[in-house]
């Protein structure tokens, strides 16, 4: 089995199995512009006039670390740090 490298301008969308709620996207994906990996999701809509199109949303990913960053304690010399209980 081959490995699928992402190559520059192209993309791949699949259907989202975990699709719970209308608002949430029949397809997602990923597409490379200019180097640069962004996050695709594509919704199946329908005009006035009947034709089915795909409305399309395209974002940077999240990096992990700014979506939920670690808490840090930084210690005061000033404040005790023994907690009586």
């Amino acid at each position: 089995m081959s490995t699928y490298e992402m190559k520059e301008g192209q993309g791949s969308l699949f259907k989202n199995d975990r699709k719970e709620k209308e608002t949430q996207p029949d397809y997602t994906g990923k597409i490379m512009v200019n180097g640069t990996v962004y996050q695709l999701a594509a919704w199946v809509k329908e005009s006035k006039s009947g034709l089915k199109f795909m409305s399309l949303n395209a974002q940077l990913p999240l990096e992990q670390s700014e979506a939920a960053p670690a808490a840090s304690v930084q210690s005061n010399p000033g404040v005790q740090n023994d907690l009586p209980f």
